[in-house]
């Protein structure tokens, strides 16, 4: 006997997210509404979906809040993608974004076969990844204030006649 696939769009945010369901065999895309932004309250869901002849998908875009929803599904054995926002197809008369359209959306193009999946980072390989982009934005941040610096130095009256600035001649 094979199971009926439910696709589920969700649209993460910090504190909501907002689900929409394109039950299998069903033309139209449900919005279910808002639910909390919580792990917690998506196990609340999907206890309250999950049937032994439905298999439910999920898909959700790549955003600020992370992987840690792919994971979680991933460790209950459920279906999940995360979307790269840019690989979302867009009409360009869409200019109106709220979440409840967002997310039925995404279950629509994800029942179509129309989205891609990203790559979903372990989680040793994200925190190099951060770990990265965190010593990157402190070498930005200190190009900056040593600019500041030389700058406020410069409206003082204070002129370094060295060639290399920031060795032990320069800041002494």
């Amino acid at each position: 006997m094979s199971k009926t696939m439910h696709d589920l769009g969700l649209d993460v945010h910090k504190e909501t997210i907002a689900v929409a369901i394109a039950p299998a065999g069903d033309t139209e895309v449900r919005n279910y509404g808002i639910i909390g932004g919580t792990l917690d309250a998506l196990d609340k869901l999907i206890r309250k979906l999950q049937h032994p002849e439905v298999e439910l998908r999920f898909v959700y875009e790549a955003g600020p809040c992370g992987y840690v929803i792919y994971r979680h599904l991933k460790k209950r054995k459920l279906h999940g993608q995360v979307v790269a926002p840019s690989l979302i197809p867009k009409k360009a008369s869409d200019r109106v974004k709220t979440d409840r359209r967002d997310a039925a959306q995404w279950a629509r193009l994800f029942r179509a076969g129309e989205l891609t999946a990203i790559y979903v980072p372990d989680e040793s390989d994200e925190a190099v990844r951060d770990l990265v982009r965190a010593r990157y934005a402190a070498v930005i941040d200190q190009r900056k204030a040593r600019q500041r610096l030389k700058g406020f130095l410069l409206r003082l009256g204070f002129r370094y006649s060295g060639k290399t600035s920031w060795n032990d001649a320069h800041q002494r």
